[in-house]
């Protein structure tokens, strides 16, 4: 390995000989050094390659967020191996499919089904090994492994190209402009990529990553003003929550002490984008379009999506354009699929366990993705290529729909999804959780300025759960199929 980069596991080692005492982790009431994070690690690391685990393993964990999260993951890295994250919450045949697509020896978690690999807690794990020695240096092959596709009931594993290995001197993770010392909050759970990989990120540097069991709106502003934080991570379900707080509520909280705010995961409404910009300031409001699996990348300001109103910005990483449904490339302007593709001579960025790729000549891949460039370059989504909606021949995006929605102040969170219908092909269906007594025909009233007629939903359920999760995350084919079910049974 070339002198300029050091394993994942020597990296914290870095960090734990430099600065012990400095905090790496805090969630709730606990709080772990570099030191402890490093010496917990170590157990951890030794306990599981006594049950088996080896280099280049795949190693699932689901545990909510926690200090013992971080520490797990670090130990997985230090044999080799690679944490394969899962939800605490997965269903049994979900976590089953995942596991067998990996191969994992074990599971780290306290999941209660019965599955055919041994799952075992942190606390199981340390009870086993109190000995917090370093290990043999090891460098993993694959940084990460994370899931997608859940919701298809054909779960894929997306195995990173990218090693366990971080810059021996690394004094900022200038991309996402991380500082170490500096103090980041990420209230999203950390099975998702984003929270995962910025944790992992922030760790590497060296700052104190702030983490939250659960999120809770206004106990972010909380966090924030308490910790004096620095950077940010949201996704727009939780800044759609934050926002629809009562004024008096925001505004007893000093959040001045945010210079940077990262959002990303899914598509922002462009009202809350703009009301977030003017609450923080234009500059320090970040959106990131990409996919797990980072083939390309756009980014874009505050300040310049005040002049690009619902753009995702232009691509910074690797190669993105849209193509129609001949395969070729649609000019400025036309809504088609995106497609994307790694910089000339950068190696894979990712691989697929379980699944192919979407592709077209020359190395073009699909995420699903629509949506359109500008002149300038600037790229604006309209929605998922499997979640869009054929209403009699017109093209309806449900995220336009959802967008509308959540600017009721009551509207806590929803899905739109299309339904079988005789006479339009599909019948627009809107699933809400709302705060408050709100009927369809106030939403009904609240849209009918906001959507033409053909876009508005013609049935609405409310539902006591928040739809979405605390990652921003919507299972449409899941909430579609559902439905039709239950209407065909």
């Amino acid at each position: 390995m070339a002198d300029d980069f050091i394993s994942f596991g020597a990296k914290l080692a870095q960090h734990a000989r430099r600065r012990p005492d400095a905090p790496a982790v805090t969630c709730g009431t606990e709080t772990l050094t570099y030191g402890q994070l490093h010496r917990l690690s170590n157990r951890l690391a030794r306990a599981l390659a006594a049950r088996g685990v080896k280099f280049a393993d795949l190693v699932t964990v689901g545990l909510p967020n926690s200090g013992g999260f971080v520490a797990a993951c670090y130990g997985i890295w230090k044999l080799g191996a690679t944490p394969q994250p899962v939800s605490f919450r997965l269903p049994k045949g979900e976590l089953q499919a995942i596991i067998e697509l990996a191969k994992a020896p074990l599971v780290i978690a306290e999941f209660t089904h019965e599955v055919d690999r041994p799952v075992v807690s942190v606390a199981d794990l340390l009870a086993q090994s109190d000995d917090d020695s370093d290990l043999p240096d090891q460098i993993p092959p694959i940084s990460k492994a994370p899931t997608s596709g859940g919701s298809t009931g054909r779960p894929k594993l997306i195995l990173a190209g990218q090693r366990g290995v971080s810059p021996t001197n690394m004094p900022a993770l200038p991309f996402y402009q991380i500082m170490p010392d500096q103090t980041v909050l990420l209230p999203a759970p950390l099975y998702h990529n984003a929270p995962f990989s910025l944790t992992m990120g922030a760790t590497q540097v060296g700052a104190h990553v702030v983490l939250t069991p659960r999120f809770d709106a206004e106990g972010t502003l909380d966090e924030i003003a308490t910790r004096k934080v620095g950077w940010l991570y949201l996704v727009p379900t939780m800044m759609n929550r934050i926002w629809h707080l009562p004024d008096e509520v925001r505004g007893r909280y000093d959040i001045s002490s945010v210079h940077t705010l990262w959002h990303m995961a899914a598509p922002c409404p462009p009202w809350l984008k703009e009301a977030f910009i003017h609450w923080i300031a234009p500059g320090e409001v970040m959106e990131l379009y990409a996919g797990t699996e980072a083939q390309a990348i756009s980014i874009i300001s505050g300040s310049e999506w005040l002049t690009h109103r619902g753009s995702v910005g232009r691509v910074a990483v690797g190669e993105m354009k849209v193509v129609g449904e001949g395969g070729t490339e649609l000019p400025a302007g036309e809504v088609g699929e995106i497609y994307m593709r790694r910089a000339q001579g950068l190696p894979e960025t990712y691989r697929y366990l379980g699944a192919d790729a979407r592709t077209i000549k020359d190395g073009w891949e699909s995420l699903g993705d629509l949506g359109s460039f500008d002149a300038e370059g600037y790229l604006y989504l309209a929605d998922r290529r499997t979640d869009m909606i054929l209403v009699g021949g017109s093209n309806v995006y449900p995220a336009e729909i959802e967008a509308a929605l959540e600017e009721h102040p009551a509207v806590q969170s929803c899905a739109v999804i299309g339904l079988p219908d005789d006479d339009l092909g599909a019948r627009i269906h809107a699933i809400v959780n709302v705060q408050g007594e709100v009927s369809a025909d106030d939403l009904k009233a609240h849209l009918a300025d906001r959507l033409v007629t053909y876009k508005r939903p013609k049935s609405f359920e409310f539902v006591d759960e928040p739809v979405r999760d605390d990652a921003g995350k919507v299972r449409r084919t899941a909430l579609r199929d559902a439905r039709i079910a239950t209407a065909n049974s």
